[in-house]
């Protein structure tokens, strides 16, 4: 067991369904509920010596923390760390993983906030006071490996993967390029937001650290905002501690309740949101209106021979091309089951125009979709209808 009771990585050889309902539980008492309710407090009772109590003071912990980080931990396969949003847990792992001068190698088509807080200086920027060099290159093909090769032994501080990547899509060998970047003297970071730990395990393929917005389908209401770091080494883990500790970087105990509660349920969810998603990418893909459908499961994508040897499943997004700005607001404006929004990995239907944000090389009639829960026959319908 862990230090605070709750089931651990290394307590059981269970499948991924279920983990998600077991994993971070405390130990059976007789009257007391399966999860306790979440704990609202700043200071706790901690007389004599503050390293002999369990909890001292709430910024440092939190009894909801540890049992989610506890059920997170199970899925990632190393120990977890929690923060209050995605970019949260991203600002840690970069500040503490990339040493002043350091370098950075990163995508150039991951998620856009994180291009921008590595890369674009601005009033106060922590990263950009630090001297960090960043190095961009393609997901598809080898660039990250050749960029890799360029920097040499020691010139690469960090490499961050995005697999696969928002929104395009795009698929990398992850252990290949974990393997490469250790040889070298990289440490290796995935974002995982899209696949989740339950289609795809960054640190069983060689990276040190995985990265999640539990915003999206770990939660998957739509309803809150959280993202947690797995980290292979423990003394990664309590670097990240230290930082989330000192800068106060802290999730809320009712959002951590509630995303423990709703992690439940999150293998039915993406197993039919996989399972529709591929039946939506077959009718786009087929379809005289829709054009640069990608979708890692389809055979003939660029990604799927990649995605199909690391990934248990494809995930619940696909993307496509309109022919145009005005024809993706016709197509929203007829749909009945599509909503217009960001984000993506929630239990409705919902899609963006991407080009509208700015950030991303796309076309002006490229649309991120992301497939919910509905019936996939009233979807395909739906879509069907919204495209006529």
């Amino acid at each position: 067991m862990s230090e605070q009771g709750a089931v651990s990585a290394n307590d059981r050889a269970w499948q991924g369904a279920t983990q998600v309902v077991r994993a971070g539980l405390p130990p059976k008492a007789a009257g007391t509920p399966y999860l306790p309710g979440p704990v609202f407090a700043a200071p706790y009772h901690a007389p004599g010596d503050p390293a002999q109590s369990p909890y001292t003071y709430g910024r440092f912990h939190n009894p909801s923390w540890t049992h989610y980080e506890a059920a997170l931990a199970a899925l990632e396969g190393g120990p977890c760390l929690l923060f209050p949003s995605g970019m949260a847990a991203t600002a840690a792992l970069l500040a503490t993983m990339v040493p002043p001068g350091g370098t950075l190698l990163m995508p150039q088509e991951c998620y856009y906030t994180t291009r921008v807080i590595a890369s674009q200086p601005f009033d106060g920027a922590w990263f950009a006071s630090q001297g960090i060099r960043v190095i961009m290159a393609p997901t598809a093909g080898d660039g990250l490996r050749r960029a890799l090769d360029e920097a040499g032994p020691g010139g690469v501080s960090l490499l961050w993967l995005e697999s696969p990547t928002n929104p395009g899509l795009d698929v990398c060998d992850i252990a290949a390029l974990a393997a490469r970047a250790h040889a070298l003297g990289a440490l290796v970071a995935v974002d995982n937001t899209t696949a989740t730990p339950l289609l795809q395990q960054p640190l069983a393929l060689g990276a040190d650290f995985c990265v999640v917005s539990d915003t999206k389908a770990m939660t998957g209401h739509a309803d809150l905002v959280l993202g947690h770091v797995a980290a292979r080494h423990p003394q990664h883990v309590e670097s990240l501690r230290l930082w989330r500790t000192r800068m106060g970087v802290i999730p809320g105990p009712m959002e951590a309740w509630l995303a423990h509660r709703s992690l439940g349920t999150l293998h039915v969810r993406l197993m039919q949101q996989c399972r529709s998603a591929m039946q939506v990418a077959q009718f786009l893909a087929a379809h005289d209106r829709v054009r640069g459908v990608r979708y890692p499961g389809l055979p003939h994508d660029p990604s799927y021979a990649i995605a199909a040897t690391q990934m248990a499943a494809f995930g619940g997004v696909v993307s496509f091309e309109l022919e145009s700005a005005d024809a993706v607001a016709r197509f929203f404006a007829q749909s009945q089951l599509v909503y217009e929004a960001t984000s993506f990995g929630g239990l409705h239907t919902s899609a963006e125009r991407r080009a509208r944000w700015g950030g991303d090389v796309v076309s002006e009639g490229f649309v991120r979709l992301s497939v919910g829960l509905e019936d996939v026959q009233d979807l395909l319908a739906d879509l069907a209808a919204a495209l006529r």
